[in-house]
């Protein structure tokens, strides 16, 4: 066949795959599974361990620390080549355990394939896993089914799908074996069902026209599977920065060895000091400290429902200025609820109607009312746990009102009933002699000649029906799904259904909006965040929850996407509050859209059909309760509770982590800048000022606890009052480069000082001097540490963790000092004398760096 096969009747359908309504033989099925294998899906997430290990070491900073081991290894100093290993070793160790759990994490919520199937073979039913299912075989779907396969409708009785999963639509879709267009969207095919979609009510059989990577499940992983992954804006600064200190400690160590050697130092003292430029101007704790501090993020957002896949993905989440989201069960609750009740006359809020017999509600309840509420209970074959979901809503409804369904039906058994079809659009039941029936609200009000009014049943007029009409309408612009309810007091069967009933009234029912939602929008917008609806919906129901979220009224269809070309969807798309009727082709080009206008964009979503999206955009955020498994798996964040509010808590603590790694990023860089400047000036005149030992043994102070400690900062007050941080910033803006150069300036001419102070004028630097220096270092970025997390307005004593860290580092310094370490290090150890000298040099350089964070804050603000 040359078009797809809901365009054609079933019996082509049929004969194209060489099959009967009688099913294949068992050995042309094992052929067909030969020619077409297993109908599976190719997992496109999945990692394996030795994948999450390797891919924690590939980072350009990394490689450069490495380089440096080899250097100190060939320079003959072994200490600072382990150091280096051992640091570099711990940082891929951290980011192991954490990506590691979270892949194990997502295995147990894997609920995608259906694991059997009822297939019909050699003329008879019988059970299979799924995956032996084969193009030509005949499956047979019942309520509570998990679609195995893409399948032809050959039958059906009340047959409805939900393929949220698919479309996005809220409302669970009738089947039939209608034939429509070709390029009729997948939403509206009623003659087909789609694997992993869900059988919510009824019966059917299908011929398989599609299995495997051949669904429309399929298409989707296959797309995933060609998508590279996409860098977060941290792990794009951090190669960049990578490169950029790789590049320079390269020119820097390649000119000050000839220069030492002109001067007549040894090849061997020149190399020596090489090594010390390249290992004080790399931060070896950087990689460490921002996988942990990430890590620690990824803790507090699990405590808080929010799974991390990626470590990255937390402070990337921070940094996006566009939320792109679904809206079912999204923004919804993902389940209809009976909103309002209409009778004639009076249009009533469910919310307002009283409890059972009493008076205590705003709204006194009328027999009319009553007899509604009782006619979706008893025309109705769900309960309250399962079953369709409009019908689940009018047994919710019940219960609500007071009543006892279970007794209700007990009390009033069905005696006949005409079941609910797509065809018929209506189902009915007799009860006592009554009959009861609801169904689409035009199709009951043909077969009633009375309505029921408050003085009683009277005739129903053109009148009346236009009355009837234009509150259907009313229900539906408030993106309410309408069902009319009708009465026939004399019915001895069935047959008394069609005609002459009695209208007794409508009922609007809803996907509700999650009532924490419109405040968490509410806050994402503060926060200089456009949020945008991305739904499979109809573009009325989406415009109307959203303009009870808080979104705008501006809403754009996937037909209309289609039409549009690429530049002109980058210019309507900044302008667009919700979009429409969309296709997994739609959400990847409004996220491209999106990208080309400078944005950083979120993706939520919880179908198959937000795979390619999520897995495209910058942060990807799936849903864990209702998710499917491929969205879980191109997702970079899953939300364990399936609630948007928990994305806003994301947010802010992605921005807070941001935060955090700034101030140790800045005070990491601006300690390498004045141990460069002091090592290479002081190379200049010959002398060795600070061997490559000490240095590490600063950075690893420097780097090691109070770093890490910065990660457990709360976030400031206005963190979630800021705009987003523009897509051109990086974590090494402007204002760093103020406190890295002033800063560094003020330590290095201090130190200096320090340095001409405790020579005693030979040619080569004491142990006295050095340790001098080594020390005086240590306390004063101890004391810078404090002035930079003042820059970015943090209190001085929120942090109990930092004290502690400071602490614990300072003994350190202390013991290489005064034990037996101190030979390793070339130390010797100060006098008191010596500590009051030191404390001196604290006082300047905190005047120094005070100066320099004043000059900052007040440049940054007049810049803002």
């Amino acid at each position: 066949m040359d078009d797809p096969p809901h365009a054609h009747p079933t019996e082509q359908v049929l004969d194209a795959l060489e099959t009967d309504i009688a099913g294949l033989s068992t050995d042309e099925a094992h052929r067909r599974l030969e020619a077409y294998g297993e109908n599976d899906i190719v997992r496109t997430g999945g990692r394996s361990p030795l994948d999450i290990f390797l891919v924690q070491f590939d980072s350009v900073l990394i490689w450069v620390l490495l380089f440096a081991a080899l250097l100190s290894t060939w320079a003959g100093q072994t200490v600072d080549a382990v150091l280096i290993v051992i640091i570099v070793g711990a940082n891929g160790v951290f980011g192991f355990v954490q990506d590691y759990r979270a892949e194990r994490s997502l295995e147990s919520l894997r609920e995608l394939a259906a694991p059997t199937a009822t297939v019909r073979r050699d003329g008879e039913s019988s059970e299979i896993e799924a995956t032996e299912l084969v193009p030509g075989d005949v499956i047979v779907l019942r309520s509570g089914d998990v679609v195995p396969a893409d399948a032809r409708i050959v039958s059906e009785t009340d047959l409805t799908v939900d393929e949220a999963a698919l479309t996005g639509e809220s409302v669970p879709v009738s089947k039939a074996t209608t034939v429509v267009e070709a390029d009729t969207p997948l939403a509206e095919r009623t003659g087909m069902v789609y694997k992993a979609t869900s059988v919510t009510r009824g019966k059917g059989e299908a011929v398989v026209t599609a299995t495997g990577m051949e669904t429309a499940v399929g298409d989707i992983a296959a797309e995933l599977a060609g998508t590279a992954e996409t860098e977060t804006p941290l792990q794009s600064e951090l190669d960049d920065l990578g490169r950029t200190l790789g590049i320079g400690i390269f020119l820097l160590s390649a000119l000050v060895a000839p220069l030492l050697i002109l001067r007549g130092t040894s090849a061997v003292q020149s190399a020596l000091t090489a090594v010390s430029l390249a290992v004080a101007a790399i931060p070896e704790g950087l990689p460490a400290v921002v996988t942990l501090t990430l890590a620690l993020g990824v803790r507090r957002m699990a405590d808080e429902n929010a799974l991390v896949r990626r470590l990255p993905a937390v402070e990337a989440l921070g940094s996006v200025d566009v939320i792109c989201t679904d809206k079912t069960g999204t923004l919804t609750r993902g389940e209809m609820t009976v909103r309002r009740l209409w009778v004639n006359d009076a249009v009533v809020d469910v919310d307002e109607v009283t409890q059972g017999n009493g008076s205590t509600g705003t709204h006194d309840v009328t027999d009319r009312e009553a007899l509604l509420v009782r006619i979706g209970a008893l025309c109705n074959d769900a309960t309250a746990e399962a079953g369709d979901p409009t019908e689940r809503a009018l047994v919710e409804a019940a219960d609500r009102r007071g009543l006892d369904v279970e007794a209700l039906r007990a009390d009033h058994p069905r005696t006949d009933e005409i079941p609910f079809s797509s065809d018929r659009k209506w189902m009915g039941t007799v009860h006592d002699d009554v009959g009861y029936v609801k169904g689409a609200p035009e199709v009951v009000v043909e077969n009633c000649d009375r309505v029921l009014t408050a003085e009683g049943a009277k005739t129903l007029t053109d009148a009346d029906r236009d009355q009837i009409a234009s509150r259907v309408t009313a229900f539906a612009d408030d993106a309410l799904r309408v069902l009319g309810m009708a009465v026939v007091e004399q019915a001895a069967d069935a047959d008394d259904l069609r005609d002459g009933l009695t209208f007794v009234g409508l009922v609007g029912m809803i996907d509700p909006a999650r009532e924490e939602v419109a405040d968490a929008i509410a806050a994402t917008e503060r926060a200089g965040i456009d949020v945008k609806m991305v739904t499979g919906d109809n573009v009325r129901t989406a415009t109307a929850i959203g303009e009870t979220l808080g979104f705008g009224s501006t809403g754009l269809e996937g037909r209309e996407i289609e039409s549009m070309t690429d530049d002109e969807l980058r210019a309507r798309v900044d302008h667009v509050d919700v979009f429409a009727r969309t296709s997994p082709e739609h959400k990847v080009r409004i996220l491209r859209a999106l990208q080309d206008g400078g944005h950083r964009v979120a993706m939520t979503g919880d179908g198959v059909n937000d795979a390619p999206a999520l897995k495209n955009a910058d942060v990807g955020v799936a849903m864990g309760v209702r998710g499917t498994d491929v969205a879980r798996q191109s997702a970079d964040v899953v939300l364990l509770d399936d609630n948007y509010a928990t994305i806003e808590r994301a947010v802010e603590r992605g921005r807070a982590i941001f935060d955090n790694v700034w101030k140790f990023v800045a005070y990491l860089l601006s300690a390498n800048v004045a141990e460069v400047a002091i090592v290479f000036l002081a190379s200049l005149y010959g002398y060795l000022l600070l061997p490559a030992v000490q240095l590490l043994w600063i950075n690893l102070l420097t780097d090691g606890l109070p770093a890490l400690a910065l990660g457990a900062d709360p976030g400031s007050e206005d963190v979630m009052d800021r705009p987003p941080r523009g897509a051109d910033r990086g974590i090494v803006d402007r204002e760093m480069l103020g406190v890295i150069g002033g800063t560094g300036a003020v330590t290095t001419v201090v130190m200096l000082g320090l340095t001409g102070y405790t020579l005693d004028g030979t040619e080569s630097v004491s142990a006295y001097a050095m340790t001098m220096v080594f020390t005086a270092f240590v306390v004063v970025e101890f004391e810078k540490l404090y002035v930079i997390r003042w820059l970015r307005e943090t209190p001085t004593f929120s942090n109990p963790w930092l004290v502690g860290a400071i602490a614990a580092s300072l003994l350190g310094q202390l013991a290489v000092l005064y034990t037996p370490l101190n030979q390793y290090f070339g130390t010797v150890p100060l006098a008191l004398a010596d500590w009051a000298i030191i404390g001196s040099v604290l006082g300047l350089c905190l005047v120094g760096h005070a100066a320099v964070a004043i000059v900052v804050a007040r440049w940054r603000r007049t810049t803002d």
